[in-house]
């Protein structure tokens, strides 16, 4: 009994796995052309297809063609779209590039009397003025110094010379005080004699 159970139950799923073809159809336009091939009767060199049939895959060939132009026309505003994008961001990135030009051009540049200097010149500039400065300053500070010590030694001599001229004056004014002596005693005993 156990075989007959066994025998009707291997026949019953060979038959329902026999009957269960699956059938994988090609839902694409080139499928369902096939399809209609296929499925169409001949009448000497020519196919006969049903109108049914013809008018389904007419209206799926139109319906396919549709949303295809539907799809190219989306993508071509998303270009358009995307090419507005590029051409804005090309030109925002256009300005950027002028401000930093810009700007780096303003850092490595100084402006001295309305001339835009690069810094390497302006700093070339800068320490020749500094350095003739310094030498000036330095030959003034060298003939301040021996101006002054000539002006000291001219003081000191001027001093020197009015003390001989002060010893000098005393001395001719006691010489000349002693020949007034002299000459009023010559005088006296002129006169008196």
């Amino acid at each position: 009994m156990k075989s007959k159970l066994l025998l009707l139950v291997f026949f019953l799923t060979s038959f329902a796995a026999f009957s269960q073809e699956v059938i994988d159809e090609d839902n694409s336009i080139n499928g369902q052309f096939d399809r209609i091939y296929r499925v169409s009767t001949s009448y000497q060199t020519y196919k006969v297809v049903d109108r049914d049939k013809y008018e389904k895959l007419k209206s799926n060939v139109l319906d396919s063609l549709k949303n295809a132009k539907k799809l190219v026309s989306e993508k071509e505003n998303l270009l358009r779209t995307e090419q507005e994008n590029v051409e804005e961001l090309n030109l925002i990135l256009n300005k950027t590039k002028l401000d930093l030009d810009t700007t780096l051009q303003k850092e490595n540049s100084v402006s001295l009397f309305g001339l835009h200097l690069n810094k390497t010149t302006y700093n070339l500039i800068l320490w020749f003025i500094i350095i003739t400065l310094s030498i000036g300053l330095g030959f003034f500070v060298y003939k301040f110094s021996k101006s002054n010590v000539l002006t000291n030694e001219a003081q000191s001599n001027l001093l020197d010379i009015e003390q001989e001229f002060d010893d000098h004056r005393k001395k001719s004014i006691e010489r000349e005080q002693k020949l007034r002596r002299e000459l009023q005693d010559e005088i006296n005993k002129h006169r008196n004699a």
